[in-house]
């Protein structure tokens, strides 16, 4: 038995995919969930093999929430944002449905995540680590950070951000309510959060210039940046003119 879980918070979209999948004895819907965080769980509690799943939803985005997911099933996009379709492909979902689909666009997508399913277990989904890496990438993504504590979800605004430090194979962000790891690069943070706001100032920083109050020589051709919160961050010799552009000096 295939195992699925429908994530959407539109009732008569999750009855759409409910009602096409009446075709596949095969396929057994386990739960249908109205938004990520009970997405997450539901994914957390029976490990689907295929999940159908919108992006635009309440709380958190489908893509935020693929952010947090563990042990990735395959997944078929359901959204009413085009916007989206691009950059869905570009991480190699099984597929993208732009709503309203119809039930021959349903099965077709379907049937090709179906013929590279071998039970009992799914083959390797070869993009999870893509979904995983570009899920930060929306407008409403960038002006925030999703992570899990302890099976909690935690959203972190931006602003409230002072710097980034590379952890490992972690991030760790700062802030003024503590530090919290997230597993992403800081290549993915670089790239995802406002230029304007957030600069790379060393291979293991990147910094909110609006925390910054002080700029102080330090050894070797680098310098210190001394911040509202009175933390200090190394800022290397190549960071330092970026440091000083964002800055406007």
């Amino acid at each position: 038995m295939i195992k699925a879980v429908i994530i959407d918070d539109e009732p008569l979209a999750r009855a759409v995919v409910l009602e096409y999948l009446m075709d596949y004895p095969q396929v057994q819907v386990l739960q249908e969930c109205n938004d990520g965080f009970e997405g997450l769980k539901a994914i957390q509690q029976h490990q689907p093999d295929i999940i159908f799943l919108d992006i635009q939803m309440p709380k958190i985005t489908g893509f935020e929430m693929l952010e947090l997911v563990e042990n990735m099933p395959a997944v078929i996009f359901t959204t009413a944002f085009e916007e989206h379709a691009i950059r869905a492909f570009e991480v190699n979902a099984v597929d993208y449905l732009l709503k309203p689909f119809s039930k021959d666009r349903f099965d077709k997508a379907l049937q090709k995540w179906l013929g590279k399913y071998t039970a009992p277990a799914p083959v390797a989904v070869p993009e999870t680590n893509a979904l995983l890496e570009a899920a930060g990438a929306s407008p409403v993504q960038s002006n925030r950070v999703v992570i899990k504590i302890n099976g909690k979800i935690k959203i972190i605004p931006v602003h409230d951000i002072h710097y980034l430090e590379a952890a490992d194979d972690y991030v760790k962000i700062v802030t003024p309510e503590g530090n919290f790891l997230k597993n992403k690069t800081m290549a993915f943070f670089e790239q995802t959060l406002d230029p304007q706001q957030f600069t790379r100032v060393h291979r293991s920083y990147i910094l909110n210039v609006n925390q910054v109050v002080r700029i102080d020589p330090y050894e070797k051709e680098n310098h210190l940046a001394i911040l509202k919160s009175g933390a200090k961050v190394l800022v290397s010799k190549t960071g330092y003119p970026r440091l000083k552009a964002a800055l406007g000096l």
